[in-house]
C-alpha cells in the first residue's frame, strides 16, 4: 500500500508537474492523477506534455521554467482551470554538458543553472501565494545524489543540486507558519532523458537504473506525510528514507574534533 492509498487519495488536490512530459515528472502525473489528483502537466515538450495530460485527463501548458514570468502564467493557468493549487513537484532539469576548464560552455551552463536551479527558485515563487491561498500545500523539488555527494566528472550538476538541496533544508521550516512544507528527492540514475549520454557507461558498470516510477512513489510518500525540510535519497537496494544530515557543524554547536 502507497503512502497515497493509505490516507484516502489525493481526490481533489491540484497539482502542478514541471518536466511532465518524460521520466519522472510523466510518471509522478500518472501517480498523481492516479491518487485522485488534478494535474496540470508542464514542459517544453508540447507533443509529449500534451500526451501525458490526455492520459490523465489533465491539463498541458507549455513552459520554461528558468524564466520567471512563464512560471508565474503556469500557476494562473492551474487556477484558471482548476480553482487553486495544493501541489507542485518542480521537476523540470537537464544534464550540463559542460565543465568549468576548457570544456566550459557560456550557453550550456546557463541552461543548466536556469532549468536546475532558478526552475525551482522561480517555480516556488512563483506557486507560494496560490498555496497559502488554499490554506497550505506542498513544493518538491528534483535534486539528486549529486546534491549530496561529490561529482567530480560534472562539478556544474553537482553544485546546482547542491542548492537544491540546501533550499529545501532550509526553506521547509522558513515556510513551516505559512502551512507550506518543502522537500526534495534525490535519485541516483533513474529513468530519464538526462541519463540518456549516460546509458552506455552505466550499462558496461552494470549500474542499475531507477524506475522513475519508483521516483514516483518516493514523491507522493512525501507529499501526504507530514515532513518539511527533508531530502529523500533514492538509491537501487535501499528503501527510500530522508538523508540524515548528521554532525554538520553550525554556529550554535561546539567544534568536532
Amino acid at each position: 500500500m502507497t503512502a497515497a492509498d493509505s490516507t484516502g487519495g489525493l481526490r481533489d488536490k491540484v497539482a502542478i508537474v514541471t518536466g511532465g512530459a518524460s521520466g519522472l515528472g510523466r510518471a509522478t502525473a500518472l501517480a498523481l492523477a492516479k491518487a485522485g489528483a488534478r494535474v496540470v502537466v508542464a514542459d517544453l515538450d508540447a507533443q509529449g506534455g500534451r500526451e501525458v495530460a490526455e492520459m490523465i485527463d489533465g491539463h498541458f501548458r507549455a513552459c520554461d521554467v528558468s524564466d520567471l514570468d512563464a512560471n508565474r502564467a503556469l500557476v494562473d493557468f492551474a487556477q484558471e482551470q482548476y480553482g487553486g493549487v495544493d501541489i507542485a513537484f518542480l521537476n523540470a532539469g537537464v544534464a550540463t554538458g559542460c565543465g568549468v576548464g576548457d570544456d566550459f560552455d557560456l550557453a550550456r551552463y546557463r541552461r543548466a543553472m536556469g532549468a536546475n536551479l532558478d526552475g525551482v527558485v522561480f517555480g516556488t515563487h512563483a506557486v507560494l501565494p496560490a498555496l497559502r491561498a488554499r490554506g497550505g500545500g506542498s513544493i518538491v523539488a528534483t535534486a539528486s545524489l549529486a546534491g549530496l555527494a561529490a561529482v567530480p566528472l560534472d562539478p556544474l550538476y553537482a553544485a546546482n543540486k547542491h542548492a537544491v538541496v540546501g533550499l529545501a533544508r532550509s526553506l521547509g521550516p522558513a515556510l513551516a507558519p505559512d502551512n507550506v512544507r518543502f522537500n526534495a528527492v534525490c535519485p541516483g540514475f533513474a529513468e530519464s532523458r538526462i541519463i540518456d549520454h549516460l546509458r552506455g557507461m552505466l550499462s558496461a558498470q552494470g549500474l542499475p537504473v531507477i524506475p522513475a516510477e519508483l521516483v514516483a512513489e518516493t514523491v507522493l510518500r512525501i507529499v501526504t506525510g507530514n515532513g518539511t525540510g527533508e531530502c529523500w535519497f533514492i538509491q537501487p537496494g535501499r528503501d527510500p528514507e530522508p538523508f540524515r544530515f548528521r554532525n554538520v557543524p553550525g554556529p550554535g554547536k561546539p567544534a568536532l574534533v
